[in-house]
């Protein structure tokens, strides 16, 4: 078979150097001869890149659009850290009371917070132990976690993020992943706090309430 006869194997030849495949391992992978591949491929741009494996596709160094959004990204977080600043007592409060209005439950009866981001759980549960006087034995923890993924070391995970001893975790939900839905899976699973105090509950909606009603007119 001559080189008309190879149509197929000559443009996978150029879309695996493309992607940044040397051209004896695309010599290998399609069974040709190496200057085959040279002839086919001799004029395909080739980025650099950097090797992921010996034999597979490598990732792509990131171009300029990207390195320019990772530094803004970079410099506005910093921005950020600088205006932030160490919170005081009262404004450690508010943030708390905003965290909760955003993410916790409202029904009366139980305090519930329920997130996949370890950060706003741990600072959810050191508020909670700030403002509140909180029986520790009462707090339960459940995850909803797909299938597949290892319970243990999600347990064992958020026992650490939440300083909530793993048995007061109680049974998970185990969900099965829909492909249609989504692909990406949070590989610890989302967690849900839970503390069963009406009291409690009711203290922090108060300011819920009171954050709710004034912030609208800053200054």
């Amino acid at each position: 078979m001559g080189y008309r006869g190879k149509t197929r194997e000559r443009e996978e030849a150029r879309a695996l150097r493309a992607a940044g495949l040397t051209m004896p391992a695309i010599a290998e992978r399609l069974g040709v001869s190496r200057s085959s591949v040279s002839l086919w491929t001799r004029d395909v741009p080739v980025d650099p890149v950097t090797p992921r494996s010996r034999a597979g596709p490598r990732r792509r160094e990131p171009n300029a659009l990207q390195r320019r959004k990772a530094a803004e990204i970079e410099r506005l977080q910093a921005e950020g850290r600088a205006r932030i600043g160490r919170l005081s007592d009262r404004e450690f409060l508010v943030a708390g009371a905003a965290l909760y209005a955003g993410e916790g439950a409202k029904r009366d009866g139980e305090v519930r917070f329920t997130n996949t981001d370890e950060r706003m759980v741990r600072l959810f549960c050191a508020w909670l132990r700030a403002m509140f006087e909180i029986d520790e034995g009462r707090l339960r923890v459940r995850l909803y976690l797909h299938e597949g993924l290892d319970l243990e070391v999600a347990v064992a995970h958020w026992a650490r993020v939440t300083g909530i001893p793993a048995r007061q975790f109680v049974a998970p939900y185990r969900a099965v992943p829909d492909p249609s839905i989504r692909q990406t899976k949070h590989p610890h699973g989302c967690v849900s706090i839970g503390y069963s105090c009406a009291a409690t509950h009711r203290g922090i909606m108060g300011l819920v309430h009171a954050l709710l009603d004034s912030a609208a007119l800053p200054g």
